[in-house]
């Protein structure tokens, strides 16, 4: 009995260290007003992305050998970037097209590298589509959405420890955490679809044809994409209405 309560101490110790942690460290994005958790600093993320450029340009077989198409991708990367609040903060943004000719993907690692894969740039059908992913990613960048799931990650693993020290209780916390980090996956998706939006109209691209982006992206899931609930990602389908209204808060503002 004095065992278990020595551990159930030690259990509620670490959860509240954990807890004044993440709270201590929340702060709001003053580029898109959102109040988050956040425990790296600005150049922290810009040397998270440097150092792993290389290493995700080789998962996905390098960088695509045509310069014509780099320049393409850089020009309308670097327009969006101009147009936009982008252009006020701290991060280098890089843009590259890889090599990667079966993979359907564009991402964005923290402090501003943004990669696309040839697979889904040969499927754009015009550069606004372009300006749709591109501009998506950059929303990633700008709402520091790694750097913010980083923190939520060390958050539940802190609460975790804390069940299964204080009891049997570390894989039911794990299990809810990982539930909220999927849940907050497909907000970030959302809201780098709405800074999106913003960033194509400000650069003067039809926003529509984000949404030409969005049946892309279905039809390359086919039937057997895995469900919304076990995703980071939303359904494109819910991701098209949100668009939608995107559009049309950005078009009366």
């Amino acid at each position: 009995m004095r065992n278990f309560k020595g551990r159930l101490l030690i259990g509620v110790l670490l959860a509240a260290f954990a807890l004044f942690k993440y709270y201590n460290s929340m702060e709001t994005n003053e580029y898109t007003g959102k109040k988050q958790a956040i425990s790296m600093t600005p150049d922290q993320e810009i040397q998270m992305g440097l150092q792993s450029r290389d290493q995700m340009a080789a998962q996905h077989g390098g960088l695509y050998p045509n310069q014509e198409y780099q320049a393409f991708i850089d020009r309308v990367g670097n327009k969006l970037v101009q147009n936009s609040v982008a252009k006020d903060t701290p991060y280098k943004y890089e843009f590259h097209l890889l090599a990667d000719k079966n993979t359907i993907n564009a991402f964005a690692l923290p402090g501003g590298q943004i990669f696309i894969t040839y697979a889904l740039f040969s499927k754009l059908e015009n550069e606004d589509q372009l300006a749709g992913v591109l501009g998506h990613e950059i929303g990633h960048v700008i709402g520091r959405h790694s750097a913010e799931r980083i923190a939520n990650s060390e958050l539940w693993q802190g609460l975790s420890t804390a069940g299964s020290v204080g009891g049997n209780m570390g894989d039911v916390v794990s299990q809810y955490g990982m539930s909220k980090l999927l849940k907050n996956g497909r907000g970030d998706e959302l809201e780098s679809d709405d800074l999106g939006v913003r960033f194509m109209m400000r650069s003067g691209y039809d926003p529509e044809e984000m949404i030409g982006v969005m049946q892309i992206l279905k039809q390359a899931a086919g039937p057997n994409r895995v469900p919304e609930f076990q995703s980071t990602h939303p359904d494109p389908e819910n991701r098209i209405e949100k668009i939608k209204a995107s559009i049309k808060k950005y078009t009366i503002n």
